[in-house]
């Protein structure tokens, strides 16, 4: 599956990545995780923790896949608003996904000072802006459910927004707790790591075909098996060619990152920014100066359409961030690419077993947060794994019904 296009931005900021071997022979273990991006790498530090047994292969290297289209935010707030959670799956359900999400952020805060390379993890503050007056009782409402179960945030008004921003909007809610990170980093930092810790891992490793057992999973490879108690699937898009999800719904998107700027506009705490509209534009920044944007989903188009869009979709991003920010002399752009992006139906990632795979979960952590639910599923599967038991996954089941 060809899974993004154009000009790439983070393996510059890590030249020489950690190589790892090509699986050349039989191998026994406990766990066995395949996939090495986001999901892979999250799941591989958590088990290694514990001491497991574990194997991780990629058919690609380390981070070669959606990792390199990846923008790095990672926030408790979510594509689908903890109102409209609350609305499809019960107050106590929604809740529950939103505090999840803001407990993995304060373990997130933490791998700054675990890993041996540096992710570049910045706390930072958050920005949802109304895109119109209409979208203004909405975000207010989103507000007093935030509050009311203990989410810190604050409404702002648009004069409080203009003192502080380039920019004037209707309304938005500005929260604290969110951070940014390299994501090319943090997955290297994690899986090299993880192998420091005694996971065997193995690049340019594809596994052609599986046996499902009554005391395990045969992965056969070009060189060699591995035989395993349990296999996680973290292979993020390239899921839905192994099994396809009802709910699941993949789309092109579009980012592109800026060349540092001399002078940075006026950006209250460079907070993560992003509005109520859908499909919604975002910006960031990054630790030397630069900018990034994304947005502009669309229909999945077949790849060599996708490239051919990335030319006017990177001006069209150009073009918001002037907008957004006049005062943002000479900005230029260095990075452009479009990818390959999954989300679901109804806003919440896939995340645990599947009754046609056998001793066999998954993570599939679809959606604008999907590092946050990448480590969520590290978490839940962690302990699943350990015979802990975690009904939280039932609210990420991969059976449950396809509606929004």
């Amino acid at each position: 599956m060809n899974l993004i296009s154009g000009h790439l931005p983070w393996s510059h900021t890590l030249p020489n990545p950690p190589t790892y071997e090509i699986l050349q022979q039989d191998s026994y273990c406990d766990y066995l995780v395949v996939g090495a991006g986001m999901g892979g790498a999250a799941i591989s530090y958590r088990l290694s923790q514990e001491g497991a047994n574990t194997i991780i292969i990629d058919k690609r290297t380390v981070g070669g896949g959606s990792t390199h289209a990846n923008t790095g935010l990672l926030q408790i707030a979510n594509d689908k608003s903890l109102t409209s959670c609350m609305n499809t799956f019960g107050e106590r359900a929604g809740v529950l996904f939103y505090s999840l999400c803001h407990g993995v952020l304060q373990d997130i805060h933490k791998l700054q000072n675990e890993l041996d390379i540096d992710p570049r993890i910045v706390s930072r503050s958050s920005l949802l802006f109304a895109s119109s007056s209409e979208d203004v009782p909405a975000l207010r409402e989103e507000y007093d459910n935030l509050r009311a179960h203990g989410f810190d945030t604050e409404f702002w008004e648009e004069n409080k927004i203009a003192s502080v921003y380039s920019f004037s909007k209707p309304a938005a809610l500005y929260s604290q707790g969110d951070a940014e990170t390299n994501p090319f980093r943090l997955v290297h930092g994690l899986v090299a790591k993880a192998h420091s810790r005694g996971v065997r891992v193995y690049e340019n490793t594809e596994a052609l075909r599986y046996e499902f057992n009554e005391d395990g999973v045969i992965c056969h490879t070009k060189s060699g098996r591995i035989i395993a108690k349990k296999v996680i699937f973290a292979m993020g898009y390239e899921t839905q060619e192994m099994k396809k999800d009802r709910g699941a719904l993949l789309i092109n998107t579009y980012a592109i990152m800026t060349r540092p700027l001399k002078e940075f506009p006026k950006w209250h705490e460079q907070s993560l920014i992003w509005e109520t509209a859908r499909p919604y534009l975002y910006f960031r920044t990054t630790h030397d100066g630069r900018i990034i944007a994304g947005g502009k989903d669309e229909a999945l188009t077949d790849p060599q359409q996708r490239e051919v869009r990335v030319l006017s979709q990177s001006q069209r991003l150009l073009s918001e961030i002037k907008n957004l920010f006049p005062d943002s002399e000479g900005v230029e752009l260095e990075y452009s690419w479009g990818a390959l992006f999954g989300t679901t139906h109804d806003g919440l990632p896939y995340i645990g077993p599947h009754p046609k795979y056998p001793h066999c979960y998954f993570i599939e952590g679809y959606g604008g947060n999907g590092t946050v639910y990448s480590m969520i599923a590290a978490d839940l599967l962690t302990d699943t794994l350990a015979g802990k038991h975690r009904p939280e996954l039932d609210l990420f089941s991969l059976t449950r019904s396809a509606k929004p």
